[in-house]
């Protein structure tokens, strides 16, 4: 599975599963079609400017952007993840994070990922940054 994040620092990278690389600009986000491609808030930020047509056969984006344009997009599936209870990746405890998957949702492989909440190690504050990352490893397979 091959795929990216836009909107990271160079710090993150020792976090992304295997074949996920970091964007560093968003000439590679139009360089193909990906199987998943994941926006962190400032990534999705700097997108809704962008006139370019973005494919992907998973979009993973936060939630809390709504309200910001989007790029074009030829995706066949969006995730969102956030604080929300609207959004599909959150967490369901700060204090004692657990990955709360809120629906089913389907892997670029096809495979389906039932709801469910997966305990977590204590992760440094603030939580909330580090949940495209966990989006990634559930939705490559890896976690």
């Amino acid at each position: 599975m091959e795929g990216g994040i836009y909107g990271c620092g160079a710090r993150w990278e020792a976090w992304l599963p295997p074949g996920i690389r970091r964007f560093r600009a968003r000439r590679e986000l139009w360089s193909r079609r990906w199987d998943i491609v994941a926006l962190t808030p400032e990534g999705r930020r700097a997108l809704s400017r962008s006139h370019r047509t973005l494919c992907c056969r998973l979009l993973l984006l936060p939630g809390e952007c709504a309200a910001e344009p989007l790029p074009r997009l030829r995706i066949c599936r969006a995730v969102s993840y956030g604080l929300s209870p609207r959004d599909s990746l959150t967490f369901s405890s700060l204090e004692q994070p657990a990955l709360c998957v809120q629906r089913a949702l389907t892997r670029p492989d096809g495979v389906t990922i039932e709801p469910q909440e997966i305990p977590l190690p204590e992760l440094p504050p603030p939580v909330e940054r580090f949940l495209p990352f966990l989006g990634l490893w559930l939705l490559c397979g890896r976690g």
